[in-house]
């Protein structure tokens, strides 16, 4: 259709002043593709407007968690925006959309997918609606990229909540998530590595597949499958989370329900896709014997020498079949993902100065594009990041300047839509309590013992935890930041962001900004500015699956709002910590952030690293607090206010304060408080 506009406009311009033509062409463009998101927004009204938003009711929950109804607190946005959320994509391809809908899971012929199985990892099962014809989980949508079909996440999956009391489930957009994501990961490995190796299995799920069109052979769909069992081996191996203790001996590093090591991953990714033949050969010539060098590197020649340096590890990984040699190459290139975190709540995010438990993104500029991207990297973007000759504008604006050579930094990436999802946050609120007592009867709050706990909450909370009108249009939140020495809490996801480097590869002899001035990328260099020069670089970089005009506008209104349109302005960061030197550039983010705890009841378990229970834990010295406790379950304890954890309760995943990272130190402000202060305290926070 666009293109009988645009001709339409071109014999009316035959008729008139070349210039004017012109004006008015563009001027025309310019609303028609700068709208595009108000049309999306409007056609979910139309299509998707379900009472509860397509929350599907499963049948042999979790954890003695069980609902027979699903209610939605007051958060600011009606069904469809809600749905929309859900359902955008954001450039996510883990798998080709058919493969997840026929896969089966390891030991059975159900479907990875079924509700069932999809509630043992803790994600949301969904009913299906007009943009979700196939009733993905929440947060699991299709993506199509170069004219490929994928299934991907979106922010969604990840940060939405259910929170359940005596049989009623409350969905909460912007929510902290449950899910076990390396479980899923894990499981899917196994799915599709059986499928690929039983005859039985493959044959079914080749039948499947080849039904619904997308595919023309099976031989077309048996050499995906190799591909995508070897991507998630890949993935997995590379990811595993593990620590070393003084002597080196190294121990696992579970994860469990309700955390992720998502920086650590989102690193991973970006190294293993600006990875080069060069920096890979000085890997293995640093790490190995001369002569198992040059067998290996004989053996790895035909990668090593191809242009196509997309999923080069997963490559390297089927030419390396002896684990010895798998293992020195994980150790060289990757840093180990072992600083799970509690996935953080949405709410209020865009008006915050400083995000991410340790304020690594700044929210001002194209901040919050960046952030975004970095996450959908993290999340199985296609990355089809390719070094060429010359420069481009789009190279200029990314920071490489105008080489010789440039990286053209093509991608799955939508940064049209997640600038859309980004706006979308603005109007999100955050639940309250008594909204949950009259829609899904929680216990009413006791107005004089809250009353009490406001006093102590300003006394001993407020310095770091800002009060806010939840709902003011000129709400901001200034992240307080407190050094690891002054918070005293796990500090290995703090030092990780600040200790962890990798090989720059491509992206060698670029400069990173900082606050403190440029840093040029070394042979090796932070992952922190390798990462920020990468997602630069992305944002710069025009959607190449659309249509020119589309393509161009979006990208220029995209940089535009980003650039001059954005409330939150550059500043200083807030607190008690150590300050970013030219020579340690990164040293604030060796620190954790304070922030305003409006809906904190609904967001169970705390601190960080989700290594408090309840509210009332926390609230505890740390001597005191539970060294273990179970989590997985989404029932609320409306006294503690956190999820039912009590050892025995059901059969969760057992977290314990013991283990390496899982600490439960530090935040001892205000626990020196009689017990009665404790309970008003916990009182007031519910108002929140």
């Amino acid at each position: 259709m666009q293109k009988y506009v645009v001709y339409a406009f071109y014999r009316i311009g035959t008729h008139l002043h070349q210039s004017l033509f012109w004006g008015v062409l563009v001027v025309f463009l310019l609303l028609l593709f700068h709208s595009t998101s108000y049309y999306e927004r409007l056609f979910f009204r139309v299509t998707d407007n379900d009472a509860v938003k397509a929350a599907a009711i499963v049948a042999t929950p979790q954890f003695k968690d069980g609902f027979n109804r699903v209610v939605y607190l007051k958060q600011g946005w009606s069904q469809a925006d809600s749905l929309w959320f859900y359902n955008t994509t954001q450039g996510s391809d883990l798998l080709p959309y058919d493969f997840f809908l026929y896969l089966e899971q390891k030991d059975s012929k159900e479907l990875f997918r079924s509700a069932a199985n999809i509630d043992r990892f803790r994600y949301l099962p969904q009913n299906p609606t007009w943009n979700n014809p196939d009733g993905l989980p929440l947060g699991m949508v299709a993506d199509e990229y170069q004219c490929k079909k994928y299934m991907g996440f979106t922010c969604a999956a990840c940060h939405t909540a259910q929170v359940t009391y005596k049989g009623v489930a409350m969905r909460i957009d912007g929510g902290p998530g449950a899910a076990d994501m390396d479980g899923f990961m894990r499981s899917l490995e196994d799915a599709l590595a059986v499928t690929r190796d039983n005859p039985e299995k493959r044959q079914r799920f080749v039948a499947a597949v080849l039904k619904s069109g997308n595919y023309s052979t099976e031989t077309e769909i048996i050499n995906d499958l190799k591909v995508y069992a070897l991507r998630m081996e890949a993935y997995n191996f590379f990811n595993k989370s593990y620590i070393k203790d003084a002597a080196g001996a190294r121990s696992d590093v579970p994860y469990g329900y309700a955390r992720l090591d998502a920086f650590g991953r989102i690193y991973n990714r970006v190294l293993e896709h600006v990875l080069n033949p060069e920096a890979l050969q000085e890997i293995l010539a640093q790490d190995l014997p001369p002569n198992e060098t040059k067998a290996l590197l004989a053996r790895l020649q035909p990668v090593l020498s191809s242009a196509n340096r997309d999923h080069l590890m997963e490559r390297l990984v089927a030419l390396l079949p002896d684990l010895n040699a798998r293992v020195k190459l994980r150790d060289a290139v990757f840093n180990p993902p072992n600083a799970p975190v509690s996935y953080p709540f949405l709410w209020d995010i865009p008006r915050h100065d400083f995000v991410q438990w340790n304020g690594i993104g700044a929210n001002a500029g194209v901040g919050p594009i960046g952030r975004n991207a970095g996450e959908v990297i993290g999340v199985f973007g296609t990355l089809d990041w390719e070094e060429k000759p010359g420069w481009t504008l789009y190279s200029v604006l990314g920071g490489q300047g105008f080489g010789d050579k440039h990286i053209d930094f093509k991608s799955s990436v939508n940064v049209h839509n997640l600038r859309q999802l980004e706006d979308r946050l603005w109007t999100l609120e955050s639940p309250t309590w008594r909204d949950a007592t009259e829609t899904a009867g929680l216990p009413p709050i006791d107005q004089k013992k809250a009353s009490d706990g406001k006093v102590l909450f300003e006394k001993n909370c407020a310095a770091c935890h800002a009060v806010i009108e939840r709902s003011s249009e000129n709400r901001r939140i200034v992240a307080h930041m407190d050094g690891v020495d002054v918070a005293k809490t796990d500090a290995q996801m703090a030092n990780n962001s600040v200790k962890y480097d990798g090989y720059s590869g491509i992206l060698r002899n670029l400069y990173t900004k900082t606050d403190v001035g440029g840093i040029l990328l070394n042979t090796r260099a932070p992952v922190a500015a390798i990462l920020t020069t990468a997602t630069e670089n992305v944002v710069a970089t025009p959607d190449p699956d659309k249509w020119f005009f589309t393509r161009f506008f979006d990208w220029l209104v995209d940089l535009k709002d980003e650039y001059f349109q954005n409330k939150i302005k550059p500043s200083v960061k807030s607190g008690d910590y150590t300050p970013d030197s030219t020579a340690r550039p990164y040293e604030s983010l060796r620190s954790y952030k304070g922030r305003a705890l409006n809906g904190i009841w609904a967001t169970a378990p705390y601190l960080h690293n989700g290594s408090v229970p309840t509210l009332y834990d926390l609230l505890l010295p740390a001597s005191e607090r539970p060294k273990q406790f179970l989590v997985g379950s989404r029932e609320l304890d409306p006294v503690k206010v956190g999820h039912v954890s009590a050892l025995g309760s059901y059969d969760g995943f057992l977290f314990d304060t013991t283990k390496p990272v899982n600490s439960n130190a530090g935040h001892e402000y205000g626990t020196n408080l009689t017990d009665e202060e404790r309970w008003a305290l916990v009182e007031y926070m519910k108002t929140l």
